[in-house]
This record gives C-alpha cells, structure tokens and sequence, in this order.
C-alpha cells in the first residue's frame, strides 16, 4: 500500500503526472526556469484542422461572431469625434457546455479515449468543470470534478454551486472540498487511485484546443470585413485563454492584431484565504490569478505550464467589479444578450479600447458564458450583501475589492485601467532568479526568459543588471 500522506503523494507528483498525463515533461527541461516550449506544443500530435475535426463531433467551436451595433453606438456617444469602434462578440456560449473551456476540455477528453482511459479528473472550480464534464458524456468516459466551494462556515459561492450543478447535470462525480492546498493533494490521489487521465487546464491539449477560437476570430472578421481585427480582448485568469486564441491569430496570420488582456482588479484580496474567499463576486478572469499565473506561469498543476500569457499579450487592462456588472445588465437591455459576467471582463475592457480607437476600427471581444441561477450577476450581488459588502451607485473608482462594490451611473465612467507590461515582466524575471539564479543563467536561459515575456535577450539582460544595481 503505497504511503498516502500529504508529503509522500507530493513527493511522487511526477511519476503521477507522467502516468496520467503520456507526457514526459523532464523531455523538454533543459534548466530549471528554461524548456522547449514549441516542441512540447507541437509533441501533442494535433494539426489545428485536427483539432477543428475533433471539436465538431462533440459540438464545439463554429460559434457566431455578433456585432454589437446598438452598445458601439453609445460608446460613441461617449468617445470624441470620429472615435468609436465596432465592437464585436465571439458568442462562445453558444459551445456545449456554455463557454469557450469547450475548447480546451474537447482535445483532452478526446486524447483519454484515444489513450484508452476509462475516466478523467480535473480539479476546478468554474467552467472548466462543466466542459470537462460535458465532453465526457459525449466520449462515454467517466468524469470526477474537484471543486473548491466552501469556506471554513461552510458556506460557499453561489457562482460555484451552480457550476457543481451543471457537472453533476452532464453525469460527473463531484468532490466539493474547502478552500486550501487539499485541491492539488486530492487530485493527486484521485490520480493515482482511479487511473483516469488528468484533464489538466494547463496541459499542451487544453491550450491547443483554444487555437480554434482565435483562428475563427480572424476568419469570420475578414470575411465580413475583408480586413483584420484592430484588437482582440482576452479576459484574463490563469493565461490558457490568452495564450490559445493568440496563438490561433498568429496561425490565422493576424500578426499585427493587438492582444489585449483584461481581469477583474481583485488588489487586497488572498485567493487562499479562507476569510476573503468569499468577499470576491468573482471566482475566475481576476487579479488574484492574472498577476501571479502571468509573472510565473508554472504555480500549476503540471511541472511545466503550457499556458503563458507574457508571450503574447501587448496589453493588461484591469476593469472593477461593479464595471463588469454594469457592462453586463446593459448587454442584456440593449443588445438582447444574457451572458455571464466573467466573460463579459473582456467586453468591459473593449468599451474602453473602442472608445479611444477610430471609427473604422474593429475590436472583438472573444468569449461570453453562459448565465443562470448562481452565475447571473444580480445574484452575486445578492452575495456580496450578505457578506457584509456594500453596493452602491457611484463613481467605480471608489471600488474597494470586499469591501464596496460600486456601479456607474453612465457608461462613460467605464474606463479599464492599462497595467504597466514592464513592471510585469520584472516580476516575472524576479520569480525566474528564486528558482535559478542569474548569475547560473546560460545564453539558453536568456533566450527563453526573452521569448516567455516578449522581449529580446538584450532587454532581459539590460533589466536584470539595472535590478541588481537598485
């Protein structure tokens, strides 16, 4: 009998991971902060018009790409003169499931049947689960979702309770479990005890399935347009949206489309608190994930993340709780579109850019998700009251994360707030140096750093020698 506890099972995470996974991630490793990122991508075996094939059996991707005419008119109500671009919405709610993680759970869940696996896990707590879940029905596999839920009162977010329901509703087994590090222990002994494939968010798969969407994203824009999005807004959590549908654009050819990231700002509030788990009326496309998976993408559930957003974001915006909400009910009142607040992050985000972008300019907002029950956003509102936030009508600048969240008055107080990229990337390269000094830093290292932030090799040596000065 194989030692159970929490030390041992983290002490056998590789040899779990490489059973449940077919990937030897010690293959790519050539230091401990460098590995062959392209090659592990393109190891998965996959052509993207593999992936486009595999997708349409299990009712993924082909998803609709609206114009928001009547929303870009009140931007432009808003904006100055000959300001105001189209704004357009990848409708990838219209996915089994309900949201674009269709995507990434389809390649992952096809890949366990092509293994010859009887079963799935994966460890998550928003829509990700119900994709998972989703697929696997489709495939005839098993499917166990673990889940995040509850505080130490045993209370738990209303938003993630409707997502247990969904899992549950696809025939999944569902471990709800307290916030704290059992998440990744338990999935790992589910691992190990089950067999089953470890259907990952972070895997090559997961990430190769998101390419689909960018790629539409390009297609349907140029044969409605005969031209390329301006700008493509990504809402941003633990980087698999932003990295799959950039790199989809890059493979479409749109090499001079901007890639803009947006999360919800959640500054002040632990993501591993048991005290503040509750105080968030979002539970993904947050600070707490954005900032840290962007400037040290593997804190994940697999040795080397494949998702690792730094290489491909030219822009961060960070938008406020009662934005988001705002944004949202006005989707639903103008546009007759009733999604889910995270999705609409992205949206909230494209008010801003399209403002401030000429009026030939097109920006795409590349997701929404479905709503209902503990999803929609007056409900969450609900929630915040009853954890003692208050919610007012106001200027959205007053916003404190568990403390108010306050709506605007009018959609020109929506103004997404541009992160500085470089302070990021120092960041990063700090985390880099904790786990592998620079001064033990090869030419190779550099050169990876450099490619993982988007800069050249120059620029990482300039910063890190301008660091050790300060």
């Amino acid at each position: 009998m194989a030692d159970t506890s929490y030390a041992a099972v983290l002490g056998r995470r590789n040899g779990i991971m490489k059973a449940s996974l077919g990937i030897d991630f010690d293959s790519y490793v050539t230091s401990p902060i460098a590995f062959d990122y392209e090659r592990m991508m393109a190891d998965t075996g996959y052509s993207l018009e593999d992936i486009v094939r595999i997708q349409s059996q299990t009712k993924v991707g082909g998803t609709p790409l609206h114009e928001l005419t009547r929303l870009t008119e009140w931007v432009r109500r808003t904006a100055e003169p000959g300001k105001g671009a189209r704004i357009l919405v990848k409708d990838e709610a219209a996915n089994a499931s309900g949201s674009f993680k269709a995507r990434r759970a389809s390649i992952s869940v096809f890949e366990a049947q092509r293994r010859g696996f009887e079963g799935v896990v994966a460890a998550t707590s928003g829509n990700y689960g119900a994709a998972v879940a989703s697929q696997a029905a489709m495939r005839g596999l098993k499917c166990i979702i673990l889940q995040e839920v509850f505080d130490s009162r045993g209370v738990c977010q209303p938003e993630i309770i409707e997502k247990s329901r969904a899992c549950e509703a696809y025939g999944a087994e569902v471990q709800r479990l307290s916030v704290g590090p059992e998440l990744f222990y338990v999935l790992l002994r589910t691992l190990e005890e089950t067999g089953f494939f470890n259907a990952s968010l972070y895997t090559p798969f997961g990430i190769r399935g998101v390419e689909t969407l960018g790629h539409e994203v390009a297609t349907q824009v140029r044969e409605r347009f005969g031209r390329d999005p301006d700008a493509v807004v990504v809402t941003h959590a633990g980087g698999g949206n932003v990295t799959g549908t950039a790199r989809g654009l890059r493979a479409a050819g749109c090499l001079d489309t901007r890639v803009v990231a947006c999360s919800v700002d959640l500054e002040g509030l632990h993501m591993a608190s048991d005290v503040d788990f509750n105080r968030k009326s979002f539970t993904t496309g947050h600070t707490g994930f954005g900032v840290p998976f962007a400037t040290w993408p593997d804190r994940v559930d697999v040795p080397r993340n494949a998702a690792r957003s730094l290489r491909y974001m030219d822009e961060y915006q960070l938008v406020s709780q009662g934005e988001v909400f705002f944004v949202t009910e006005l989707l639903a009142k103008i546009e007759g579109l009733e999604r889910g607040p995270a999705g609409n992050t992205s949206l909230t985000a494209a008010v801003t850019l399209a403002r401030q972008m000429d009026r030939e300019g097109i920006v795409v907002v590349q997701e929404t998700e479905y709503t209902g029950a503990g999803k929609h956003h007056n409900r969450q509102l609900s929630f915040a009251r009853e954890n003692g936030i208050e919610v007012r009508v106001g200027d959205p600048a007053q916003n404190v994360p568990g403390t108010a969240i306050v709506l605007p008055r009018t959609l020109d107080q929506v103004r997404g707030r541009v992160q500085d990229m470089d302070r990021l990337r120092l960041s990063y390269l700090k985390n880099a140096a904790r786990h592998h000094p620079v001064g033990a830093w090869t030419d190779a290292d550099v050169a990876f750093l450099a490619a993982d932030i988007k800069q050249d090799a120059a620029w990482v040596r300039r910063a890190v020698a301008e660091d050790s000065h300060e």
